[in-house]
């Protein structure tokens, strides 16, 4: 069972709440035109595991690129259940031809309107909000986009929800 959902990346910082020592002020640095790139992902129920891909539009291709890294990573899989929103692109006829190929294997299960408390991988998304794009540092959307990588494989290789992405001196220098 995998828990489905797309997420959105600006360049520019999203404004929102973020913690400081008592008397510091947080540096928001905005690099100019705000540029998106959006990843989708699936979040595997029960080994907490992430497989997203990229994309420069939030169309179809992006969800159908998704079921097929999703299928070539879990092939001894005899059903792959997709728990996920109610998106056009989910349940458009570009997806539904790309997805027949798959036949009884794939299995959409989706949520009600307006319920993102139902869908897991939303809790991953703001945890890459909290920790990577809400005030990034970066002036390219290639070193942001490299930023939320590093963030989700990390998150993929240790046992936390929440990966620790730098060490323990830069954090007491901060």
């Amino acid at each position: 069972m995998l828990f489905e959902d797309e997420l959105d990346v600006h360049l520019n910082p999203i404004i929102g709440p973020d913690w400081t020592l008592p008397g510091q002020r947080r540096e928001v640095v905005t690099p100019g035109n705000n540029q998106k790139r959006f990843v989708a992902g699936a979040l595997n129920a029960s080994a907490a595991r992430v497989t997203w891909v990229h994309g420069k539009k939030k169309t179809s291709a992006l969800f159908i690129d998704l079921v097929r890294a999703v299928d070539a990573a879990y092939p001894r899989a005899k059903r792959l259940h997709f728990i996920l929103d109610n998106a056009a692109t989910h349940s458009s006829k570009k997806t539904h031809k790309a997805l027949e190929a798959l036949g009884e294997r794939l299995v959409l299960h989706f949520l009600l309107p307006y319920c993102p408390e139902g869908n897991r991988i939303e809790r991953l998304w703001w945890d890459v909000h909290a920790n990577v794009t809400r005030n990034p540092r970066c002036k390219k959307m290639e070193a942001l986009m490299s930023e939320v990588d590093a963030y989700l494989d990390a998150r993929n290789t240790q046992k936390s929800a929440r990966p620790l992405l730098r060490d323990t001196s830069a954090r007491r220098a901060a």
